[in-house]
């Protein structure tokens, strides 16, 4: 097994304890899919919003646990990359971290725009450039000060998310009927719901990539990707039901902030504006740990050369990849600069999907010694993984598949280049 960075790369700190890799990981999920992919989601699947985060939820555990096994044995920077390249080939590994660094970096841009959109609609691009700059920053003085501000940004997400939920499951608005399923749901609609919704459960991923930089990794990573991923499961439910009983599919499919939304009709506008405050600030949860994981991916490609080897070095006094982070906060600001966001949310989704089925396929492989999970799960998740890429909206497969096409193409030349030196 090749667990150390290639060349002469200097290697990350081991700095962050369980606690810390629970609340990046939970930071990087709660807030994404509760402020931006709920309305897409409910688009799709109308009344069945619920039976689609079950499924979504099913893909995420089994790409959890097939990532926490895979990351025990393999505990650098990268992820799945890292997973695809010593258990498939350097093709595959490749696959997954250009699928990763195009996927997740259309995240970050959807969650700037999303802080744009509840913290100054008329200006949203611009605030958006603005917190991509200031997270930047923060992400590169060091990894310590990133798991403390993600702390902070998750104990304000869950107090607004407690006060929305208590709120409209208090109120007369709530109508239970509103939660059944109707005729409008059907079998395509769920799956595309479900992989719309899969954009918010990914934020697991970042453990994995942090894998470098976590103390006692074997031990540590396995039992907080769990953990992250329960408790926010737990979070989504209990948000989803709350507003859906009080708007109800329709209402909720065509609200641009459909938690402010909720809470209005529930009788209490007073409380809108905390919401407000607070997507704003799980966005920024989830966009300085969406720029941490990216940025720890390409630094394991560019150890690799799979991506300029400049973007390999690691900062002195900070020991943090700082040429990567200032990379990927460029590419972010301009597509925070231009992109949109529903948009943003599909291609993600695609991108994210192809990962986790390397990820799946990978963990596969591994045997019994190794700590292999039941075989069922590897297979249930590559499974969903591929039957969700390709339920997305079609111009979201169309654009992704490109995307991957191309990456795939460079990697090609680049390999045959080397092979003629």
């Amino acid at each position: 097994m090749n667990t150390t960075p290639a060349g002469n790369s200097p290697e990350l700190r081991r700095r962050l304890g369980l606690g810390d890799a629970v609340v990046i990981g939970l930071g990087s999920m709660v807030g994404a899919g509760i402020f931006a992919a709920l309305g897409p989601a409910a688009d799709s699947a109308g009344s069945g919003l619920l039976p689609a985060l079950a499924v979504a939820a099913v893909v995420a555990y089994c790409n959890a646990t097939s990532s926490a096994r895979l990351a025990a044995l393999y505990p650098a920077s990268g992820g799945t990359y890292v997973y695809g390249r010593e258990r498939l080939g350097e093709a595959w590994g490749h696959l997954a971290g250009w699928a990763f660094v195009t996927g997740k970096t259309a995240s970050c841009a959807a969650m700037a725009l999303t802080v744009g959109a509840y913290v100054w609609p008329a200006q949203a691009h611009a605030v958006a450039v603005a917190a991509v700059v200031a997270l930047t920053a923060v992400n590169y003085r060091g990894i310590r000060k990133t798991a403390w501000l993600t702390r902070a940004v998750v104990a304000v997400v869950l107090a607004v998310l407690a006060s929305v939920v208590t709120a409209c499951l208090r109120s007369g608005a709530a109508d239970a009927g509103r939660l059944d399923l109707g005729a409008d749901a059907t079998v395509g609609g769920v799956l595309q719901a479900a992989g719309l919704l899969f954009f918010a459960f990914a934020g697991y991923a970042r453990i994995a990539t942090l894998g470098e930089e976590v103390r006692d990794p074997a031990r540590t990573i396995p039992r907080a990707i769990p953990v992250a991923l329960g408790l926010a499961l737990v979070v989504y439910a209990a948000v989803a039901v709350a507003v859906l009983a009080v708007l109800g599919p329709d209402r909720l499919a065509g609200a641009t902030a459909p938690l402010a939304d909720a809470v209005r009709a529930a009788g209490v506008p007073a409380l809108a504006p905390a919401v407000r405050a607070g997507a704003a600030v799980a966005a920024l949860g989830s966009l300085l740990a969406l720029i941490l994981g990216v940025s720890r991916t390409t630094l394991a490609m560019a150890r690799d050369r799979n991506l300029p080897y400049a973007l390999a070095a690691v900062h002195p006094r900070f020991g943090v990849p700082h040429r990567a982070e200032l990379a990927v906060g460029a590419v972010v600001a301009v597509l925070a600069a231009t992109a949109d966001v529903r948009g943003a949310i599909g291609f993600s989704s695609f991108g994210v999907l192809v990962y986790y089925a390397v990820a799946n396929a990978s963990a596969w492989t591994l045997t019994a010694a190794e700590g292999r999970s039941p075989r069922l799960v590897p297979l249930t998740g590559l499974t969903g993984c591929a039957l969700l890429a390709f339920t997305l909206p079609v111009s979201s497969v169309v654009a992704g598949a490109a995307v991957l096409a191309a990456g795939a193409a460079a990697h090609g030349l680049r390999r045959a280049a080397a092979r003629r030196e």
